[in-house]
């Protein structure tokens, strides 16, 4: 399939490295608002086309699927251009700025029938199974609490300090956080709680979420853009524990009993980047007619924003475009 990329970051510059590895995927076509930043991407990763405006790369009827590495703050329009364009469309997480967007693009998509969903890669990854199966054997009787970190120095980094460029730790990695909760104790939350502290310039920079499930279990989240965490996620069962390294991109799954003692471990298997599963699934989708992906439906998408736009409620904190 002939994938097209909007914007030359470093999430472009990853996902075009995982599809010169991949056969069923063809490094066609790449757009930046500089042509010459375009044509430069295009010479390294031996793209076929190269153009100055996303427009321009929407326009190419050969191009079959668009996959957007902008900030967070352009999705909205950058989906809704490829969609009108009739581009099945990959976008980066966070889906949108807030879960208003998320909504019409979900209409947008129905409405036009083009397939779209959301770049959330562990949705993706074998590794999810792999968690559920074994947090579904028993093998450390009920689980009734699952922990979750993730925390990188990127405070340097402009994408993150700019609210106008919906930045903060939040969009950018307490989605990792949200979506490993959601993805393994499921959507049904009673009730959540939170507590952040804020940059000088606006944005989230450290929290701490506490999901309440209706069934009685719980899920703690925490993130910042100062420190490097272990990213560690733990399942706490009567009989043990589950630790699942790097709830980013998972690598192995050790169980321990009551008395620290290691009773399994499991590696998940070798990968490209991590990226390839994504792409996989949607080419197959694409071919199949599917509309969006069964790892990541759009309505998940929606209800992540939904619960991001709670948090955010509760901290005071408004993106500039959202005043407007």
């Amino acid at each position: 399939m002939k994938i097209g990329i909007l914007a030359c970051g470093p999430m472009a510059e990853t996902f075009a490295r995982t599809l010169i590895q991949m056969e069923e995927a063809e490094c066609y076509a790449v757009a930046s608002r500089s042509l010459s930043r375009a044509e430069a991407f295009a010479r390294e990763y031996g793209f076929t086309k190269a153009y100055g405006s996303y427009e321009a790369l929407c326009e190419d009827p050969e191009v079959e699927l668009v996959y957007i590495a902008t900030p967070h703050s352009c999705h909205y329009e950058n989906m809704e251009l490829c969609i009108r364009h009739k581009k099945p469309v990959l976008c980066e997480k966070a889906f949108t700025m807030n879960a208003g967007e998320a909504r019409k693009i979900m209409e947008l998509a129905e409405q036009e029938q083009v397939f779209a969903a959301e770049a959330i890669w562990t949705r993706y990854m074998p590794s999810r199974q792999m968690i559920r199966e074994v947090v579904d054997s028993g093998i450390i009787g009920k689980v009734s609490v699952l922990t979750a970190n993730l925390s990188y120095p990127i405070s340097g980094k402009e994408r993150i300090m700019r609210p106008e460029l919906a930045g903060g730790a939040l969009l950018d990695i307490g989605v990792y956080g949200l979506n490993f909760a959601l993805m393994h104790f499921g959507t049904d939350i009673e009730r959540m709680e939170s507590s952040v502290r804020m940059t000088d310039t606006g944005v989230d920079a450290m929290e701490s979420i506490t999901l309440f499930f209706r069934d009685g279990r719980m899920a703690v989240l925490t993130h910042d853009i100062y420190s490097r965490s272990d990213r560690k996620g733990i399942f706490y069962g009567e009989k043990g524990y589950i630790v699942v390294e790097n709830i980013n991109n998972p690598r192995s799954i050790a169980v321990y009993d009551a008395e620290d003692r290691l009773l399994k471990q499991m590696d998940v298997p070798e990968q490209i980047s991590g990226y390839e599963y994504e792409v996989r699934e949607c080419i197959e989708a694409i071919r199949a007619g599917a509309k969006e992906s069964s790892s990541m439906p759009l309505s998940d998408s929606v209800l992540v924003m939904e619960i991001m736009d709670r948090l955010r409620k509760q901290w005071g904190m408004v993106y500039p475009r959202e005043e407007e």
